[in-house]
């Protein structure tokens, strides 16, 4: 099988050695296409893959209509909101993330956003501590349980709430299971988010929601950027001088935004999980998983139906 790894930004590369490790040991053949400029690049490379390996690059219905011979695609990460997952559907394309690969590194990152946060983004000025602060996390999966497993070294009381995580699981972990999502923004110092997007998320972080936060208050975004309702996140910043808001995906108003001067800060390109721990168990996860598929048929991490 013709396998490629078609990636913008690049693996690095002990993370392309290990995939090529892993698939010519199976049998199969490695192609890559790294840092493609133009779409149609990508189109002519997918057209003989039996299976492809990406990274934060869309698959929509274009693509898969090149992929002539394409059977899975995998996404090295856990969000995969850049795959069209009906139109793999469509095509009989099995779509797969590879989720918990990048769960340390983006709980360590959220970490470093807040302290700095709280330390006034290292201005010379006083600031405050984590120490016995509430954390509120949206969304208990692999990321928010390691964001949980890191708070408790900061002697942080911890909380979350998750729609689809039963309560008894949240505690059981050691953390304070709340009933619904405002309850997590009225009594948490700080919320850090974790929600993928999805048509029931987008733009849900509002200012209804976010309004409720304590005085002081942190919201932490390093889950995806159409969570945020940024016009309405603007406006209750402008009359909320005690917030701040921080994250590692630049918003679309990241000028308006940036008028909130220590209060605000996000980092050039999405980085959570840019670490090259990350980077390598990610893409090899996805090569085992692709080697998986045509050695038995095993769709266990498939997101689309």
């Amino acid at each position: 099988m013709k396998i490629l790894i078609a990636t913008e930004k690049p693996f690095a590369a002990a993370a392309v050695e290990g995939i090529r490790k892993e698939v010519e040991g199976a049998g199969h053949q490695l192609v890559l296409l790294e840092k493609y400029t133009e779409k149609s690049q990508l189109l002519d490379a997918v057209a003989d893959a039996d299976a492809m390996i990406i990274r934060s690059d869309k698959v929509d219905a274009e693509v898969l209509d090149a992929a002539k011979n394409l059977k899975i695609v995998v996404r090295a990460g856990a969000g995969y909101d850049n795959i069209d997952l009906a139109a793999a559907t469509a095509h009989q394309v099995v779509a797969e993330n590879t989720p918990g690969q990048n769960a340390n590194a983006v709980a360590e990152l959220v970490f470093g956003l807040l302290v700095m946060a709280v330390r006034g983004f290292y201005n010379g000025k006083a600031g405050s501590e984590l120490l016995g602060k509430k954390l509120g996390i949206l969304a208990f999966g692999n990321v928010g349980r390691n964001v949980a497993r890191i708070a408790k070294g900061f002697g942080m009381d911890v909380y979350a709430y998750d729609a689809y995580c039963p309560s008894d699981v949240i505690e059981a972990a050691g953390v304070h299971a709340v009933e619904n999502q405002e309850a997590l923004f009225e009594q948490c110092d700080v919320v850090s988010l974790h929600i993928p997007a999805t048509a029931e998320t987008k733009q849900s972080i509002n200012r209804a929601l976010v309004g409720k936060m304590k005085k002081g208050g942190v919201l932490v975004n390093t889950a995806r950027k159409e969570v945020i309702n940024e016009e309405e996140l603007l406006q209750l910043m402008a009359e909320r001088t005690d917030l701040k808001y921080v994250t590692d995906i630049k918003p679309d108003a990241d000028e308006q935004f940036a008028a909130f001067e220590g209060r605000y800060f996000s980092t050039p390109k999405k980085m959570g999980a840019q670490t090259a721990e990350a980077n390598i168990n990610a893409g090899i996860a996805a090569a085992k998983q692709i080697n998986a598929f045509f050695a038995d048929g095993c769709t266990k991490f498939q997101v689309n139906k």
